[in-house]
C-alpha cells in the first residue's frame, strides 16, 4: 500500500533520524499477528481474551517503564555535562559581576585608612563592612564547594582588612577610655563609636545564629571589649597605693580623693553616659560594680601594707561606714539608681575580723607603752619631797585613774563608731591591759616597799603615797563597770577584780607592816614585871595607834573601815603573841589577880580607843583578850576544861599548843587538869566556820615570831 506525498514528507524526517524505529515497529507487528492467530485460530479460546489482554497490557507497561528509564539514564548522562557547564558560567558570571569590587579593594582600602586618620569613623566602618562582606561571601562560596586551598590566595588578597581592623579598633578603645570626659565635653565621638560597636554585635550575633561559616576574626566580641576598656579604665585611673599611703595622713588624704573621684564619676554615668548607650548595656550597674570590685582589691592590696592604728582605723571606718554613707553610694545624686547592696561587701566578715584583731594588738601596744609611763611618772611622784596631791574632800589621789581610764574609755569610744565586733574586742583588750597594769603596779609598790625597808625615811611620804594607792585602786574598782557600753553587761570579771583586790591587799600588808614596826618596840616590853606593875606601855601603843588613825582616814570610808579592823586585827594579835611566847608563868595567886587586872586593862584602853575610832564591839578581835583573862582568872583549876571548852568553840582556831601555854602562865594546874583538858580538846575538834577572823592561828608558840600575816594562808 503506497503512501501519499504528504505522507511522505511527514514520515521523512522522522526515517532519516529514527530509520531503526520504523523497522523495529514492523517486525513488532508481524509477531504480533503471528501469535495472536496461532492463539485464537479455534472460536473457544477466544473466552480467554480478556485474560491475555490484561497480560500483554502490564508487559507492555513494564517494558515501556524500563523503556522510559533507559532513556532517562541515557538523557542524564548527556546532560550532566551541560549542568556543570551551566554551574561554571553562573560563577564565572556572579565573579564578573563582582570584579570590580575585587578590583577595587585596595583603593577602598587605603580611602578606609584615609577616613581613619581624619577620624570619620562611622563612613570607615561602613567601607569596612563592605570590604568584610565581600571576602566573607568569597570564603563562604569556597567553603561551601570545598575549595578549602583556595582560601589562602583570598586571605591574603584581603589580608589588609587586619590591620583597618586594628586601626579602627585602637580609636574605639581610645574614645571608651576617654568615656567619663567625652560624655560631657563632645558625647557625639562617644555615641559613634558605641554605634560601631552595636552594629559589630549585631554581625556576631547573626553569623553565629545563621552561618555555617564563621570568617576570620569572627566573633569580634567588641562589646565584651567595650566593658573591659572601660573597666580597665576605670581601675588604672584611681586605685593604687603608694606605700606612703600607709600611714594615717597619708592614706586619709588618699581615701577621701577616691570618695570624691567615685562620686564624681558614678554622677557623670548615671546622668550622661547612660543616655548615650542602648538600655540593655546596664552602663550604670556595670561601672558600679567595677568601682566596687576595684575597691575590695584595692582595700585588699593596702592591707597588705604595715599599717599603724590610724591607718587600720580609717580602712575600716571608710570600708564599713562611709562607703555606704550619703557622702558617697548612699548621695542624694546618685540614688536610687545606684546600689551596691545586691554586691559582695567591700570587705570580708573574715577580712574584717582580721582587720580589727590588727587594729587592737596596734591600740595594746599603744595602750601598754602609756600605761608604762603612767606608772613611771606615778613612782617618780613617790620620791619628791611632797606629799600626794588631794581631792576636795581631802582624800589623797593621784592623776593615774583618771589617766588610765581615759585613755581607755577614748579608745573603746573610738571603736564604737565602726562595729560592735570592734568596740568589744577594744573592751575585753581593756581589761586584760588593766588587769596586767595592775599587776605591774603591785610589783612596783612591792618594790618600793623594800627600798623603803631599807631606809624608812625614802620616801619620805611613804605612808600617804600607800593611800593615794588605796584611793587610786578604789577610783579604778568603781569606774571599771562604767568601760563596758552596755550598761547590761556590767560586771567586772573575776581575773580583773582578783587583780583590783591583790592590789588594795598589797598596799593595805605595806601600811600594816609600818604599824607594825611602830609598835613593835613597845610589844618586845610584854609581859613584864614593869609592865605587870603598871606601866603606860598600852597608853604608849594607843598613841602610836592613834596617830596611824589620822593618816588613815585620808582614805574613803570602806577603806578606812578596812585599814582599822585591820590594825585592830594587828594589835590583838600581837598583843596575844606577846603573852604567848614569853610564857609568864603566875607564881602565886597574887600574880595571877595583878596579870589579870592588867589584861583587863589593856584591853578595856584598846577597846575603847578603838571604839572610839568608829569600830564596833562586835567587829574587835581583842574580846580574845578578855575571854583569854577568863581562862587565867579561874579560880578553881579543875573547872578548867569546861571552860577551855567554851573557849575553843569561840576560838576554833586555837591550838593545844596555846592551851598548853595558857595553863603554863596559870602556874597551878596539875599534870592530871593539863591531860584531862588537852583529852577533851582532842574529842572535840574545830572547824573554822565560813567568814571567821583567824587570830590564833598566826601565833606559833614557843618558835620565834614570824612576820605577822593578815589572814590564815595570805601571808605575802
Amino acid at each position: 500500500m503506497g503512501m501519499s506525498a504528504e505522507d511522505e514528507r511527514a514520515a521523512s524526517p522522522r526515517d532519516e533520524e529514527w530509520p531503526e524505529a520504523e523497522k523495529a515497529e514492523k517486525l513488532a507487528r508481524g509477531a504480533a499477528l503471528k501469535w495472536a492467530s496461532g492463539v485464537f485460530y479455534r472460536p473457544e479460546k477466544l473466552e480467554g481474551l480478556g485474560h491475555y489482554r490484561r497480560r500483554e497490557t502490564q508487559r507492555n507497561s513494564s517494558i515501556q517503564s524500563r523503556l522510559k528509564s533507559t532513556v532517562q539514564s541515557y538523557l542524564e548522562g548527556g546532560l550532566q555535562q551541560m549542568r556543570e557547564l551551566m554551574e561554571e558560567h553562573v560563577q564565572l558570571a556572579s565573579v564578573v559581576q563582582v570584579l570590580p569590587q575585587i578590583f577595587s579593594v585596595h583603593e577602598v582600602s587605603s580611602h578606609i585608612l584615609q577616613l581613619l586618620h581624619g577620624q570619620h569613623l562611622l563612613e570607615a566602618h561602613v567601607e569596612l563592612m563592605m570590604v568584610e562582606q565581600l571576602r566573607d561571601d568569597i570564603l563562604s562560596q569556597l567553603h561551601l564547594r570545598g575549595l578549602s586551598s583556595a582560601q589562602a590566595t583570598v586571605l591574603s588578597y584581603f589580608g589588609g582588612l587586619q590591620d583597618l581592623n586594628e586601626s579602627l579598633a585602637k580609636q574605639l578603645w581610645d574614645i571608651v577610655g576617654s568615656s567619663l570626659r567625652l560624655v560631657r565635653e563632645d558625647p557625639v565621638v562617644f555615641v559613634t563609636a558605641v554605634r560601631i560597636i552595636e552594629r559589630e554585635e549585631k554581625i556576631d550575633d547573626t553569623l553565629l545564629l545563621e552561618a555555617t561559616f564563621l570568617p576570620p576574626g569572627r566573633p569580634k566580641g567588641w562589646r565584651q571589649k567595650f566593658y573591659q576598656v572601660l573597666q580597665d579604665t576605670i581601675t588604672g585611673a584611681h586605685f593604687h597605693a603608694p606605700r606612703m599611703d600607709a600611714e594615717g595622713p597619708g592614706l586619709a588624704k588618699h581615701l577621701a580623693a577616691l570618695q570624691k573621684d567615685i562620686v564624681s564619676e558614678l554622677r557623670v554615668v548615671k546622668d550622661l553616659m547612660v543616655q548615650c548607650v542602648p538600655a540593655h548595656y546596664n552602663i550604670l550597674s556595670v561601672c558600679t560594680a567595677t568601682y566596687h570590685q576595684a575597691l575590695t582589691s584595692h582595700l585588699q592590696e593596702i592591707l597588705r601594707e604595715d599599717l599603724d592604728k590610724q591607718g587600720l582605723f580609717l580602712l575600716l571606718e571608710w570600708a564599713l561606714r562611709v562607703y555606704h554613707s550619703p557622702e558617697m553610694m548612699g548621695h542624694p545624686d546618685l540614688l536610687p539608681e545606684v546600689d551596691v547592696s545586691a554586691l559582695d561587701p567591700l570587705m570580708s566578715s573574715e577580712l574584717v575580723d582580721q582587720t580589727e584583731r590588727r587594729y587592737v594588738m596596734k591600740v595594746k601596744a599603744s595602750v601598754f607603752e602609756w600605761m608604762q609611763r603612767t606608772l613611771e611618772v606615778e613612782f617618780k611622784e613617790w620620791f619628791r619631797e611632797e606629799e600626794p596631791e588631794t581631792d576636795h574632800q581631802g582624800f589623797f589621789q593621784s592623776a593615774l585613774p583618771a589617766i588610765v581610764m581615759q585613755m581607755l574609755n577614748e579608745n573603746i569610744q573610738v571603736a564604737s563608731l565602726i562595729t560592735d565586733s570592734l568596740q568589744q574586742k577594744i573592751y575585753n583588750m581593756a581589761l586584760e591591759e588593766l588587769e596586767a597594769f595592775l599587776g605591774r603596779l603591785r610589783e612596783a609598790l612591792v618594790q618600793c616597799g623594800k627600798e623603803h625597808q631599807q631606809d624608812r625615811a625614802v620616801p619620805k611620804y611613804y605612808i600617804s603615797h600607800l593611800l593615794a594607792v588605796l584611793n587610786n585602786n578604789l577610783a579604778l574598782s568603781n569606774s571599771t563597770s562604767s568601760l563596758h557600753p552596755d550598761t547590761a553587761c556590767r560586771e567586772v570579771p573575776a581575773s580583773l577584780q582578783a587583780a583590783l583586790d591583790r592590789m588594795q591587799k598589797k598596799a593595805t600588808q605595806l601600811l600594816l607592816e609600818e604599824l607594825l614596826q611602830d609598835l613593835q618596840p613597845l610589844c618586845l616590853q610584854l609581859p613584864s614585871r614593869k609592865w605587870l606593875s603598871g606601866s603606860q606601855l598600852v597608853g604608849s601603843m594607843c598613841e602610836v595607834i592613834d596617830k596611824y588613825a589620822k593618816d588613815f582616814s585620808r582614805v574613803r570610808k570602806p577603806l578606812f573601815t578596812l585599814l582599822l579592823a585591820e590594825s585592830e586585827l594587828l594589835v590583838a594579835n600581837q598583843y596575844l603573841r606577846a603573852l604567848l611566847q614569853k610564857k609568864m608563868v603566875c607564881k602565886s595567886r597574887e600574880e595571877r589577880g595583878q596579870l589579870c587586872h592588867r589584861l583587863l586593862q589593856d584591853a578595856t584602853q584598846l577597846r575603847e580607843l578603838f571604839c572610839g575610832l568608829g569600830l564596833d564591839k562586835s567587829q574587835q578581835s581583842l574580846e580574845a583578850v578578855f575571854a583569854l583573862r577568863e581562862l587565867i582568872c579561874l579560880k578553881d583549876p579543875a573547872l578548867l576544861s569546861l571552860e577551855v571548852l567554851g573557849f575553843i568553840n569561840k576560838y576554833p582556831d586555837v591550838s593545844d599548843e596555846h592551851i598548853s601555854t595558857l595553863l603554863d602562865i596559870r602556874g597551878d594546874v596539875s599534870k592530871e587538869v593539863r591531860h584531862v583538858v588537852l583529852e577533851m580538846m582532842a574529842q572535840h575538834p574545830q572547824v573554822l566556820p565560813e567568814g571567821y577572823r583567824p587570830i590564833f592561828s598566826t601565833i606559833l608558840v614557843p618558835v620565834p615570831e614570824l612576820p605577822f600575816c593578815l589572814r590564815k594562808g595570805k601571808c605575802a
